[in-house]
């Protein structure tokens, strides 16, 4: 059975891989919401300690070679007083068959004080990084020995990258935009075994609801935007009990927003619906899960995805948090 799962997923891999050089898509995460240094290098230093974040995806759970995310971030303001500069390091790691791709970023974060009591900032930042890709051709099974794009070898490439966003936050409320993989290849090999970067746009928003005195609402929504492929759209929603426990849901799915000419018009559209937990243990450090409940399109085969998250801030020696850090 292992076999012919492997024998699937690859034979499908190869098939995109041998005639074009497909569009790079950014790393899928369900707990965004508490990640958002993946998303935007303008969130570095919101919580104003710094923070670690933590998180690993199995996405299709069963099938194997199937998709594996992780990421590593710590972020933080540099200026305890002024808390207007802010840095942040992101590590990432996405696996998919016989690809394995990771990146590093370094993020800097300018973040404007917008009233006294600061507890709104105006925060715009960027990420200067680069992107390894590795393709393992010992793991392509197509049943084609000859076929000319495809090597039994390792191969790699080393790729730039620069992204740059835009971040408001108050207490019961945030917006953000960003823009992702500002450095794509224009002029990629048509013959290469490797996807082109494309640039990526993200915009996010949520609001936090004050439902009794020990209840938070926080909805939220994700829009993440290529020009290349389907729109997709996440809702969310979250509660949060006695600022101890999260429980929450959000919908995801593709839309088409406007007639894109190069889009192939028989795409079938994928939808998730994910429930997510999370408990504060202390103050500083959280513990989150989310089960993906997907469309599978591979038959006899599980669509569930799995993704866990821990986040810990360390304590401030001085200086103090004028208010609480819901996103």
């Amino acid at each position: 059975m292992k076999v012919m799962k492997r024998h699937i997923l690859l034979l499908l891999l190869s098939a995109l891989s041998t005639n074009n050089s497909f569009a790079q898509q950014t790393i899928q995460l369900s707990q965004y919401l508490f990640n958002g240094l993946a998303v935007n290098p303008a969130y570095a230093g919101y919580k104003d300690n710094w923070t670690i974040n933590a998180s690993s995806r199995l996405q299709w759970a069963g099938v194997d070679g199937a998709p594996i995310t992780n990421t590593l971030s710590v972020d933080g303001i540099t200026d305890p007083e002024y808390k207007n500069v802010a840095l942040g390091l992101l590590i990432t790691n996405d696996r998919l068959g016989p690809e394995n791709n990771s990146a590093v970023y370094a993020n800097y974060c300018y973040r404007i004080r917008l009233n006294n009591e600061d507890s709104q900032r105006l925060c715009f930042g960027v990420g200067i990084g680069a992107i390894v890709y590795n393709i393992d051709g010992t793991k392509f099974n197509t049943g084609n020995t000859t076929d000319p794009a495809i090597s039994s070898a390792i191969q790699n490439k080393l790729a730039p990258d620069f992204r740059a966003g835009v971040y408001y936050y108050s207490p019961s409320f945030y917006v953000g935009g960003s823009v992702l993989n500002l450095i794509p290849n224009a002029y990629p090999d048509p013959n290469s075994i490797f996807i082109h970067e494309v640039t990526t746009y993200y915009l996010t928003a949520g609001v936090m609801v004050n439902v009794s005195p020990v209840i938070d609402w926080k909805p939220s929504f994700l829009i993440k935007e290529d020009f290349k492929g389907p729109t997709n759209v996440s809702a969310a929603t979250n509660f949060l009990f006695s600022n101890l426990i999260w429980a929450g849901a959000s919908y995801s799915t593709s839309v088409e927003l406007w007639k894109k000419p190069n889009l192939q018009s028989d795409l079938v559209r994928m939808d998730a619906i994910t429930g997510m937990v999370g408990i504060n243990i202390t103050p500083l450090f959280r513990f989150g899960y989310s089960y993906d409940f997907g469309s599978s399109k591979i038959p006899g085969y599980p669509s569930a995805s799995h993704e866990i998250s821990l986040t810990y801030s360390f304590a401030r020696a001085k200086g103090r948090i004028l208010s609480p850090r819901y996103f």
